[in-house]
């Protein structure tokens, strides 16, 4: 199928709208906020820029805010899946990095956190954006939670080590991103591993 085809078959497929969001998020993840304007973001979407305005009269800000809150439902699928991969916690976590490390490799290392470049670079000056990175990261933290609880950890214990795992897994998929290698999610996977076995009842 020739270029002109697929890409007209893509967009048809999908609502202008959500062509829109998903192009920012991919933008945003690669390049960052300063980065990404709202011209390059119509041309990926293959949308107008009235239709960008349309759908998001409050421009680049309200626009990354969803760009945001569709990476944090990106990531909690892969969140899931990992976690609830298997009966046993250990077996579950060190899945759950294996998935990250082949999501990254397969992106040719460009799509690590959705949300961490734009997080850093409008931190204490974008109170629309910074809401929804905080519900993003509030959101992880709660699917870990919920699976640590349900594996008899106590609830103390439980929202504390979330915290911990969410931590982890942020700091090694940059590392792993920088160094373009799955080693680091695969060390970080078996030290959660390692660390969650000394808290099973």
């Amino acid at each position: 199928m020739k270029t002109a085809e697929k890409t007209a078959e893509k967009t048809s497929s999908v609502g202008t709208r959500e062509r829109i969001v998903r192009a920012t998020s991919r933008l945003l993840q690669r390049q960052g906020y300063e980065g990404t304007g709202i011209k390059q973001i119509s041309r990926e979407a293959a949308a107008t820029l009235g239709s960008v305005y349309h759908f998001f009269p409050g421009g680049k800000q309200e626009l990354a805010a969803e760009a945001i809150r569709h990476g944090d439902q990106e990531f909690a699928v892969i969140l899931r899946a990992g976690l609830g991969s298997a009966e046993d916690l250990t077996e579950a976590v060190t899945t759950c990095t294996t998935l990250l490390a082949r999501e990254l490799r397969g992106s040719d290392w460009q799509d690590g956190c959705p949300i961490t470049t734009t997080a850093l670079e409008t931190v204490g000056r974008a109170p629309v954006i910074e809401q929804a990175v905080t519900e993003a990261f509030a959101n992880w933290q709660a699917i870990v939670e919920e699976r640590l609880r349900a594996a008899g950890i106590e609830a103390e214990d439980a929202r504390e080590l979330a915290g911990t795992v969410i931590n982890t897994l942020e700091g090694a998929e940059l590392a792993a991103q920088v160094a373009r290698s799955e080693e680091p999610l695969h060390i970080a996977g078996r030290h959660l591993a390692r660390l969650l076995a000394t808290y099973r009842p």
